[in-house]
């Protein structure tokens, strides 16, 4: 859009009809690039933590129980998961080189 049509959609909402969606129909000529990923023997894929994003304490009846929030390799934005501090120091020592 040029700057003179862009002020005239200003007071527009980004949304569309569903009516607007098409099936996606994929192109056989045009190459897909695949990543490789290597696979341990009974089939089973282990990403590599990227970085620890948030620690917590869980408190359990009588025990506390340190927690990391850890970001992996090849998920999604956002998507994290909290792991044992204990687990990941032993597995990915260099994640704690840094420590909070």
């Amino acid at each position: 859009l040029s700057v003179s049509t862009t002020s005239i959609y200003v007071g527009l909402h980004d949304v569309f009809h569903v009516s607007q969606l098409r099936k996606f129909i994929p192109n056989p000529f045009r190459p897909v690039e695949l990543e490789t990923i290597d696979l341990k023997p009974d089939l089973t894929y282990q990403p590599d933590p990227v970085r620890i994003v948030d620690r917590d304490v869980k408190t359990l009846r009588n025990k506390e129980i340190l927690i990391v929030k850890v970001e992996w390799e090849q998920s999604p934005d956002g998507e994290f998961t909290w792991e044992l501090e204990s687990e990941m120091a032993k597995n990915y020592p260099y994640l704690f080189s840094g420590k909070f």
